[in-house]
C-alpha cells in the first residue's frame, strides 16, 4: 500500500473514530533557503530550514503520523534525517542520503512520511548529506499520549536549547578543501547556544541567548547536541539539574551540575529556579580527552530571572560557573556511569539476553594513498569500522535492496577485525585500510550484540556512534581492550540506559545490545561529521519478517531518484 494512500486512511480514521483512534496527523512544510547570517561580527549566506536558525521545533505525541513536506530552494542536494525516530517498516523516510533515499535535487520536493510509535522525549532532525547539518537542525519534541503523565513531577514550563557549532567560512568549503588536501578539516570558530555564540572577544556586538525564568518553578529543559565534530559540557551557573531522559527514553532521576552530551545526543532535565534573581551564567563547552585539536570558544547564555517585583538592568552583575577542563575524563565518566533505564513496569527495560549475532567493531583511523593530496605529502587521513573504510554508493542502498538491484553493495561486512592486535596501541605503520560498500545482513527480529572498540591507529580518540533505526541499550563500556571472556561478567543486563547515539571512550570499548525488529537497511556512523566523511560508517540489512507487519512498506511515489 501507497504510503499516501497509509496517510489518507490514518487521517479518516482519526477523523471518524476519535474516541478509539488515538492519534493526529501533523502536517509540516520544510523550505530548504540561504539566509544572510552575521554571527562574530562577520556575515556569509548558511543553508536553513524556512530561514531559522536552529531550524523550527517539530512538535507531536506519541502515535501521531507526521508529513514533512521539505521544498529544496537552494543550489545544494539536499535530505532530511529524524535522528532517533525507529521509522518502524519506513525506512524511506530516515533520510539520510544514498542510504534510504536518493538526495533532494535543487527545485526538487520530498514528502516524509512516518508515524511516531511507542516513543515520547526529545530528539532532533538535521540535514544527512555533506556538511549542511552545521546549520540545518532543529529539534523534534515528542509529547506523551493525552492523559499520560511524565514519570517525573510535571513542569511548569519547557525550554528547548540546541548546541552547535560555527564556522566564519562555509562549511562545506571546509571540508571540500579538507578532502583535498587529505588533512582534517578546520575546527569551528565558535561554539552556539540556540544560534548565538554568547559573549566572544574581539565582537562586543554579538548577540546572547537570554533564557527567561521566573522564581520558585520547575522548567523541563531540552537539550540538543546539533555540533557537527565536539562533545560538550553543559553547566548553569549556581544550579544543579536533575536528568530525567536520554534520547527519548526516560532514565532514573540524578542529580548533577554538569551534564556531558555528544552529537546527536539529547538530554531532559529538570530546573527548579530556587534562586530569588540575578543573572547565571550558562555554557557550553568542548569535552576532548585526546590529542585532537579542539575549538576551545566556550559558548555562553543567560539564565535571567524575570517577573515578580525585581526588575534587572543589563548591566547587573552576572553569577558565573567555571567549567571542567577541556580532558575531564572523570567529570564525563561520572555522568555516563549515572545513566540507567527508568525499567518500571510501564517502562521496561527489554534487554536481550539470548544473542543471536556477536559482533565486535573496531572503530578508528587510517591513512590511505592519494597522490593528488600534497598537504598530506601523498596520503589522506580516512576512518573504518573494522578496517573497512566505507564508500558511499550513487544509488541509494534501500533502493538497491527493494528493487535487487546487483553491484551497489555486498553483505560481507565483517563481524570481526581482519585481524586480532592490541587495538589500544600507538600504531602508525601498515595503517592502510580496504574500501568497500559492504554491509552486515540479518533476519528480521534477530538479537545482535555489537562491541566497539576504539583504537590507537594514528591517534586514539573519543566516537559518538548513532544507529538509525533502533534503539539499542548499553550494556558494559571500559576501557582498553575488550576482554570477551572477562568484561561481559560486568554486563549490566537489568537497567542499562537506553540511546540511539553512544560515545565510545578514547582508547576503550562500548557494548550495546538491539533487537533487529525494524526491516530495512539501516546506518550505522561516527557522529564525528569528519569521521564520517572519512568513512567510519556501515549498514545493518534487516529482511522483512512474515507477513506485511514485518516488512518495510512499499516506497512513495515522490521517492527522490539518483
Amino acid at each position: 500500500m501507497n504510503n499516501s494512500v497509509v496517510a489518507l486512511l490514518l487521517l479518516l480514521s482519526c477523523i471518524i473514530l476519535p474516541a478509539l483512534v488515538d492519534c493526529r496527523v501533523r502536517n509540516y512544510k520544510f523550505h530548504v533557503v540561504s539566509k544572510n547570517v552575521t554571527r562574530l561580527c562577520s556575515s556569509k549566506p548558511i543553508v536553513t530550514v524556512n530561514g531559522k536558525f536552529p531550524g523550527p521545533t517539530l512538535y507531536a505525541r506519541e502515535g501521531d503520523h507526521v508529513l514533512v513536506k521539505v521544498v529544496n530552494l537552494v543550489n545544494y542536494n539536499v535530505s532530511i534525517h529524524w535522528h532517533g525516530v525507529r521509522q518502524l517498516r519506513t525506512g524511506w523516510a530516515d533520510g539520510p542520503a544514498y542510504i534510504t533515499q536518493c538526495p533532494i535535487l535543487p527545485g526538487q520536493s520530498y514528502v516524509y512520511n512516518f508515524t511516531i510509535i511507542g516513543q515520547r522525549g526529545t530528539l532532533l532532525w538535521h540535514g544527512h548529506i555533506n556538511w549542511l547539518r552545521a546549520t540545518v537542525h532543529g529539534a523534534i519534541v515528542i509529547l506523551p499520549k493525552r492523559g499520560v503523565p511524565y514519570p517525573f513531577p510535571k513542569p511548569d514550563d519547557e525550554k528547548v536549547l540546541v548546541l552547535g557549532e560555527w564556522w566564519k567560512s562555509d562549511t562545506e568549503a571546509v571540508i571540500n578543501e579538507a578532502m583535498k588536501s587529505g588533512v582534517a578539516p578546520n575546527v569551528s570558530d565558535a561554539h552556539t547556544i540556540n544560534g548565538l555564540p554568547g559573549t566572544v572577544a574581539n565582537c562586543s556586538t554579538q548577540e546572547v541567548f537570554n533564557l527567561g525564568v521566573e522564581s520558585g518553578k520547575t522548567y523541563l529543559l531540552r537539550i540538543i547536541n546539533a555540533a557537527l565534530n565536539e562533545e560538550l559540557f553543559f553547566k548553569i551557573a549556581g544550579h544543579n539539574v536533575t536528568v530525567v531522559e536520554v534520547d527519548a527514553t526516560y532514565v532514573k532521576p540524578f542529580t548533577t551540575d554538569t551534564i556531558i552530551i555528544a552529537p546527536g545526543q539529547t538530554t531532559n532535565v529538570l530546573l527548579n529556579t530556587h534562586q530569588k534573581s540575578g543573572k547565571y551564567l550558562i555554557a557550553a563547552s568542548t569535552f576532548m580527552d585526546a590529542p585532537v585539536t579542539i575549538d576551545n570558544q566556550t559558548a555562553t547564555a543567560t539564565l535571567h530571572y524575570t517577573g515578580g517585583t525585581t526588575t534587572l538592568s543589563d548591566d547587573s552583575p552576572m553569577v558565573l560557573t567555571t567549567t571542567p577542563p577541556k580532558n575531564a575524563t572523570q567529570i564525563a565518566d561520572q555522568f555516563i556511569n549515572s545513566l540507567k533505564s527508568l525499567n518500571s513496569p510501564k517502562y521496561p527495560a527489554k534487554v536481550p539476553l539470548e544473542i543471536d549475532h556477536s559482533l565486535f567493531f573496531t572503530v578508528g583511523l587510517g591513512v590511505n594513498p592519494c597522490p593528488t593530496c600534497k598537504a598530506g605529502n601523498g596520503s589522506r587521513v580516512v576512518a573504518a569500522v573494522n578496517n573497512v573504510t566505507f564508500v558511499m554508493p550513487n544509488t541509494a542502498l534501500l533502493q538497491a535492496h527493494y528493487y535487487n538491484i546487483k553491484g551497489v553493495f555486498t553483505t560481507d561486512f565483517p563481524a570481526n577485525p581482519p585481524h586480532v592486535y592490541n587495538y589500544t596501541a600507538n600504531i602508525t605503520k601498515n595503517i592502510q585500510t580496504q574500501n568497500g560498500t559492504k554491509l552486515y545482513r540479518v533476519p528480521y527480529n534477530s538479537t545482535i550484540q555489537v562491541v566497539l572498540q576504539d583504537t590507537g591507529v594514528i591517534a586514539p580518540e573519543s566516537h559518538p556512534i548513532h544507529l538509525h533505526g533502533f534503539n539499542f541499550f548499553v550494556v558494559g563500556r571500559g576501557v582498553g581492550n575488550y576482554d570477551p571472556k572477562e568484561d561481559p561478567k560486568k554486563f549490566n543486563l537489568e537497567d542499562p540506559v537506553e540511546r540511539n547515539t553512544i560515545g565510545v571512550p578514547t582508547g576503550g570499548w562500548t557494548a550495546l545490545r538491539f533487537t533487529a525488529d525494524n526491516p530495512g537497511v539501516w546506518f550505522l556512523h561516527c557522529h564525528f561529521e569528519a569521521h564520517t566523511t572519512w568513512g567510519l560508517k556501515m549498514a545493518f540489512l534487516v529482511d522483512n519478517g512474515k507477513g506485511p507487519k514485518q516488512s518495510l512498506v512499499p516506497p512513495p511515489k515522490d521517492l527522490p531518484k539518483c
